[in-house]
């Protein structure tokens, strides 16, 4: 009984989940996997390496909140747009700035983690969780462009 209403929790959090990718806000997108990033690491941290983990997705995320606000002004972003000029410092034409280097580590993170002992609802809520990563990449990569003014 008790397994069958944690299933159908899951399951209500995955199509959760879903709904905000679609939303393409990435401030929801970016709130609720802070939220899920707390949970893990009150929840289910069971390691030194697994807490230092989540602190440091926690981190990125704020760094990825903070540049947020900074794309947001195209004036303030063109400092981060000349800093990051080097072509090893850009992708696609777009600066590789730390936000950039957050999503994508959080990424890698959410795929890291060891699925051998998890339930398929668990497995389904982590690819979700990684495709809900790839929708914020592409909507902070149109902000960076809109921000400088170049055609993605």
């Amino acid at each position: 009984m008790m397994t069958k209403r944690l299933h159908g929790v899951r399951s209500d959090l995955c199509s959760y989940l879903r709904d905000i990718e679609k939303s393409g806000d990435l401030s929801l997108l970016l709130g609720a996997e802070r939220g899920l990033v707390e949970n893990d690491l009150l929840r289910y941290a069971n390691s030194k390496a697994m807490i230092n983990s989540l602190k440091t997705a926690l981190m990125e995320i704020d760094v990825i909140k903070k540049h947020i606000i900074l794309v947001s002004n195209p004036a303030q972003y063109k400092v981060v747009n000349e800093v990051y000029s080097l072509p090893k410092n850009r992708k696609g034409g777009l600066p590789y700035d730390e936000a950039r280097q957050a999503i994508a580590s959080h990424y890698t993170r959410l795929g890291n983690l060891d699925k051998a002992r998890l339930t398929d609802i668990e497995k389904s809520i982590l690819d979700v969780r990684r495709d809900n990563i790839k929708v914020m990449q592409k909507l902070y990569e149109k902000m960076q462009a809109k921000a400088i003014g170049i055609d993605l």
